[in-house]
């Protein structure tokens, strides 16, 4: 299916669910700033109240809010509760930029189409937490990261994008985590982007992709 949720002339709201230093939320920053990308970041919202995450965008007088899971009775209040903050900022895509929580069923489903993640490996390869540790330690020859559409399962959404990275011989984990996070800052950017243009056709599980 395809869908337009706002006019030609009206700028695309994101919430940014995130739970550490951010740096994919500050790619995010830097294209909008750099005129790359014609959205609104119209709220930072992180399960940790120390996350870099919430520093970077109250940098930029982006509305924060941190949200403690500890504080509520479960996970169903939580996530009413985020929703709450999400349609009074009226945001529109959901992007998760290193959140650290399982979103549940009520939650995927009440966004169903509109909360994209970004996953370092070539998914399906390598779900699930310590991606990047998993890849090396398998012994892969190419690596990567994935933007996907967020589904009830765990990261088996539909592929937006991809970027493959080369294992060296020569590589240590942490090596081949820095290069996979700049890849990362390109195509979760580009994926964004796509949407706020309405470029992004899903069929079944595949998405396809209109030139920009």
């Amino acid at each position: 299916m395809s869908w337009k949720k706002w006019s030609d002339n009206i700028m695309l709201k994101i919430g940014v669910l995130a739970s550490g230093r951010g740096s994919n939320l500050q790619s995010i920053i830097n294209n909008v700033n750099n005129d790359n990308l014609d959205i609104e970041i119209a709220a930072v919202i992180s399960d940790n109240r120390d996350a870099q995450a919430l520093v970077r965008a109250r940098k930029y007088d982006i509305y924060t809010s941190f949200l403690s899971p500890g504080e509520y009775t479960d996970k169903k209040e939580y996530e009413q509760v985020l929703i709450e903050i999400l349609e009074k900022k009226e945001v529109e895509l959901i992007v998760l930029a290193g959140f650290m929580r399982i979103l549940s069923p009520y939650f995927v489903n009440h966004y169903y189409q509109q909360i994209i993640n970004i996953h370092p490996s070539l998914l399906p390869a390598f779900p699930g937490l310590d991606a990047q540790k998993q890849a090396f330690t398998y012994g892969v020859k190419v690596s990567g990261c994935t933007v996907h559409f967020v589904d009830q399962g765990m990261d088996t959404g539909p592929i937006i994008l991809q970027k493959a990275v080369p294992v060296s011989v020569d590589d240590t984990l942490e090596d081949l985590k820095k290069r996979i996070l700049k890849e990362e800052h390109k195509i979760l950017p580009q994926a964004i982007k796509l949407y706020s243009k309405n470029k992004l056709t899903i069929q079944g599980n595949k998405v396809f992709v209109e030139d920009v």
